[in-house]
């Protein structure tokens, strides 16, 4: 190429700073990308953290009591079983074939009352005829007493005839005996059971024929252990019930077994309780409650309050949220901005001018700021000692004091320093009938 020939490549950028420059310019916007989703994604998780981290969980809804001292009727409970005072199961003496039934299911029977009858014609044949005998012996006993008087008897004629006629009475009241065997009557006044023979059915002695139970006093045995003995004694109340925790019957105690079961260290004990509407039934379960003298000055909560775990018994108390540190000036500059206002309600009301629509409005937001300014109430675990139950209650012996405010009801997932909203429309101590009555 010659000198005067002109460069067609002069004045170009070379090809290979191009493609440099486009690839810094690529990396760039990548960069910024990259650098906008990592700081958006920063920004995001910061935010979230600082959201939680602020934010107040819900007030838990409970139901509390205030702990006062009770008056407290202590007593000792146990599980017992019921049997009338007069009760047994009708047996015949004598075997034979059953001829008449004179009861039926549950029917009342007074003492002496003819149930069963056997066939007894045999033996009815023999008292006829042992009466004839009897009858014949008496004659020739006279005979024998008034020949004797004439001087034309011997003794020994006298004495046979009196030995053949006691002999004779002897066997008649044998029969008789006999004869009323084949009868089964009522030991006493009662309320007869199923019958457990049929018409015609061979019965042999022991058989038994139906039971007879007094059911208008019954008794009821159970046990208590060596420890309490010493708090029982003859004539204490006792009270009975059959379920529902409920003990509407009343009782005393009539017996204790003057000694104690060497492998159950349990003492027996009876009592006797009236039955007039016939609702105890004997073999009956029944819960038994001894009465024991009244104490008072108790401390009691109910028994729905007391959680027990591993490490102890505790229950939950409410109590005021202690305030923040840094919050001590905004109340004194509340308080301060409420002078004011006082000292101008003080004024007559014909002197204060009246409000403006825009001044009410403002005012409206002021009641939710009320409600906030109420103490917060939060949770404190309390670990106690209980004692003796009762009623749904328990005794504490240690931890309260009266005055403390206990949860009683929503202990569910409930954890100390916690706050609470405190909802005493639903007792859990009284039946859902009667609180709904109440409302």
């Amino acid at each position: 190429m010659s000198p005067a020939t002109p460069n067609r490549y002069a004045g170009r950028r070379p090809r290979g700073l191009l493609v440099i420059k486009r690839f810094i310019i690529a990396f760039v916007l990548l960069a910024l990308v990259c650098g906008g989703i990592v700081g958006f994604n920063l920004f995001r998780d910061n935010a979230m953290q600082q959201f939680f981290a602020t934010m107040k969980p819900p007030a838990a809804t409970v139901s509390t009591m205030i702990v006062k001292p009770t008056e407290w009727t202590p007593g000792v409970e146990a599980i017992g079983t019921v049997s009338a005072v007069r009760g047994v199961d009708l047996t015949v003496e004598a075997a034979g074939i059953v001829k008449d039934i004179k009861f039926q299911a549950n029917q009342k029977v007074e003492a002496n009352a003819l149930l069963l009858q056997l066939d007894d014609a045999a033996e009815r044949a023999d008292l006829e005829a042992t009466k004839a005998q009897a009858a014949l012996d008496q004659t020739a006993l006279t005979r024998a007493l008034e020949l004797q008087k004439r001087g034309v008897g011997s003794e020994s004629t006298l004495d046979s005839a009196r030995a053949a006629a006691s002999a004779s009475t002897s066997q008649v009241n044998r029969l008789q005996a006999v004869l009323e065997q084949k009868l089964l009557t009522a030991p006493f006044s009662g309320t007869v059971g199923i019958p457990r023979i049929d018409l015609g059915q061979y019965l042999t002695p022991g058989t038994s024929v139906a039971t007879l139970q007094d059911l208008e006093t019954m008794r009821a045995d159970f046990s208590v252990p060596e420890q309490q003995l010493p708090l029982l004694k003859i004539g204490q109340k006792v009270r009975l019930g059959v379920g529902d925790g409920e003990l509407p019957f009343t009782g005393t105690i009539r017996g204790i077994d003057p000694k104690i079961d060497p492998a159950s260290r349990l003492v027996t004990v009876r009592a006797e309780v009236a039955n007039p509407e016939g609702k105890l039934t004997p073999g009956q379960f029944v819960q038994v409650r001894v009465e024991l003298p009244e104490e008072n000055n108790v401390l009691t909560v109910p028994q729905t309050a007391l959680t027990s775990s591993l490490y102890g018994d505790f229950v939950f108390v409410v109590r005021p949220a202690k305030p923040a540190a840094d919050s001590g000036a905004a109340p004194a500059a509340a308080a301060n901005a409420e002078e004011k206002p006082a000292t101008d309600s003080a004024k007559p009301a014909a002197e204060a001018p009246a409000a403006k629509p825009e001044e009410q409005s403002a005012a409206a937001p002021a009641e939710p700021a009320a409600e906030e300014q109420k103490p917060q109430l939060v949770l404190a675990q309390v670990f106690v000692k209980p004692g003796r139950r009762n009623a749904g209650l328990v005794e504490i012996l240690e931890g309260l004091a009266p005055g403390d405010e206990v949860v009683t009801a929503g202990q569910n997932r409930l954890s100390s320093g916690m706050s609470v909203a405190v909802d005493n429309t639903v007792d859990p101590t009284k039946p859902a009938n009667q609180q709904a009555a109440q409302k």
